[in-house]
């Protein structure tokens, strides 16, 4: 029986250690780790700020927003680097640009806050394929 007590709480530090060792992208945080509350949140902040460019299924708008569930933009940035990719947002002058259309500074939404930006770019990444 105690043999028993010891090893759960082996398995229970060992948890905790790995846990705590993060596994991240360098420099941001994933996805993976968000709560489903701003999982959700982002979903309804999407579907309000960014669907009438990109589709409310993130598909993308021919002529105007990209589609963000196979974006490679998307995948090789981190939660940060899209922070900050949304708080400045794109101009039609920017080489990156290939829909010579401008994405505005918060998605043209300055009343969004960075945590529902975050949000956002959970939500953004649950689809990503």
């Amino acid at each position: 029986m105690l043999s028993r007590q010891i090893a759960f709480v082996g398995l229970i530090l060992a948890a905790l250690v790995l846990g705590a060792c993060g596994g991240g992208a360098p420099g941001g945080t994933t996805a993976t780790q968000a709560p489903q509350a701003d999982v959700a949140l982002g979903k309804a902040k999407f579907e309000d700020v960014c669907a009438a460019c990109h589709g409310k299924d993130a598909r993308g708008i021919a002529g105007l927003g990209k589609d963000l569930t196979t974006s490679q933009f998307v995948k090789s940035q981190t939660d940060d680097q899209l922070l900050a990719f949304v708080n400045k947002g794109r101009d039609t002058s920017d080489p990156a640009n290939t829909t010579g259309v401008a994405m505005p500074p918060k998605g043209g939404r300055p009343d969004l806050t960075d945590d529902q930006i975050r949000a956002i770019i959970a939500y953004i990444r649950t689809l990503s394929k």
